[in-house]
C-alpha cells in the first residue's frame, strides 16, 4: 500500500489538490449561485468527512484526506489549488481542474497502482456528490435539474482524466 512517502513533494500536493478538484470542476461548469455553490462545497468537505470516519477507507484515501487536519496540509492543497487556477478565465477553470485530475491519475498509475483505482473512483464521486447538490436552473428553488447538461458533460471528463469506464 502506498502512503505519503511513496511520493515526491510535489507528486503529493498533486494528489492532495485532487479532491478540492474534482470539485471545482463541477462548480465551475455551471455555476449555481451563492446557495448552489455553498452547498457544492459542501459536497466537498462531506466527502472528506466521509472518509474520515470509515474505518475501511483505502489507506492512501486516508492519507490524502488527512493531509486537510493541519493548517499546514490545507494550505497545500490551498495554495496548490490557486496556483493552477490563477490567471484562469471562468470558461478555463473547468478544464484546469480536469486537467489537473488527469495529472493525479498518472501519478497514482506509476506509483500506487494497486491504490489507483480506488483513489480514482473516490475522485470522480466527488465529482458526482457536487453534481448533485444544488439543482441547476429554475427560479428561487423552483423547477430546475440536479445535473444540468454543462455538469454532466463534466462529469464525463472527470471520468476520462481518470480513466473510468463511463
Amino acid at each position: 500500500m502506498a502512503d505519503k512517502s511513496s511520493f515526491t513533494a510535489e507528486e503529493w500536493k498533486t494528489l492532495v489538490e485532487a479532491p478540492m478538484l474534482a470539485g471545482v470542476a463541477v462548480t465551475a461548469a455551471d455555476p449555481s449561485g451563492l446557495w448552489g455553490m455553498l452547498k457544492e462545497s459542501f459536497a466537498t468537505g462531506g466527502a472528506l468527512a466521509k472518509v474520515k470516519a470509515d474505518a475501511a477507507a483505502n489507506p492512501l484515501i486516508k492519507a490524502i484526506v488527512a493531509e486537510y487536519d493541519s493548517a499546514e496540509g490545507r494550505a497545500v492543497g490551498r495554495d496548490g489549488l490557486k496556483a493552477r487556477l490563477s490567471g484562469s478565465k471562468p470558461a478555463e477553470v473547468t478544464a484546469r481542474a480536469v486537467a489537473g485530475l488527469g495529472e493525479a491519475a498518472a501519478i497514482l498509475d506509476a506509483k500506487a497502482p494497486d491504490d489507483a483505482p480506488a483513489v480514482r473512483r473516490w475522485l470522480a464521486s466527488i465529482s458526482q456528490a457536487v453534481a448533485e447538490a444544488a439543482d441547476e436552473g429554475g427560479f428561487l428553488g423552483f423547477g430546475g435539474v440536479q445535473v444540468s447538461d454543462a455538469e454532466k458533460a463534466t462529469l464525463d471528463q472527470v471520468a476520462a482524466a481518470l480513466k473510468l469506464k463511463t
